[in-house]
């Protein structure tokens, strides 16, 4: 029974953590509940998000619009929302442009583990730049940062600049929150998924 307490101790410890990041995770939006929301909806509101996240980053840095008119495909998650208390998760819904159409929607999710509890919600743009990068990204059954491909996040200047090294990778990331580009953030093991919207 004395050697079982520690184990049960920490199962029991294992479970409240993830019980409490499920509630931080749901309750730190104000946002409509999605699921009730129907698809044109859902739609909608991506559409709209994308629209004002892309005005965003070009306030960010003005470099970033010809980089995006240049790219062959640009998928934004509007607004991914992280939470953690232990362990950690984030989700969020976008949608692909080609030419500036509207190509399909995607979420995207990716768990880690730490020791800060918090909620916060960014944005996340990701700059396919060569037919390929698009190609193989569109043609995937779940995509994964990382393992399917390696995503360059960009590297900004105080003036708004895009270092020219991370400009010419085949895929391009930028990380947005309320305070502008976030730098130093990784999206490494975030899995993107097609959804049906």
């Amino acid at each position: 029974m004395l050697n079982t307490f520690p184990t049960m101790r920490r199962a029991a410890m294992a479970a409240m953590t993830v019980a409490v990041a499920g509630l931080v995770f749901s309750g730190c939006t104000t946002t409509p509940d999605k699921a009730s929301a129907s698809a044109a909806e859902q739609r909608q509101e991506i559409n709209s998000g994308t629209d004002a996240t892309l005005t965003k980053l070009y306030e960010a840095s003005p470099q970033s619009k010809a980089l995006v008119e240049r790219a062959k495909g640009v998928l934004v998650f509007p607004s991914v929302l992280s939470a953690s208390f232990i362990v950690g998760a984030q989700h969020g819904k976008g949608v692909l442009r080609v030419g500036g159409v509207d190509s399909g929607y995607y979420s995207t999710t990716a768990g880690s583990i730490g020791f800060q509890a918090g909620a916060q919600s960014k944005a996340v743009i990701l700059l396919f730049m060569t037919d390929e990068a698009l190609q193989k990204f569109r043609n995937s059954d779940g995509w994964t940062v990382g393992a399917d491909a390696t995503v360059a996040v960009a590297h900004v200047g105080a003036n708004g600049s895009i270092d020219t090294n991370t400009a010419q990778q085949p895929i391009v990331g930028f990380v947005l929150n309320n305070g502008g580009l976030m730098a130093g953030v990784s999206l490494e093991g975030a899995k993107i998924a097609k959804l049906d919207l």
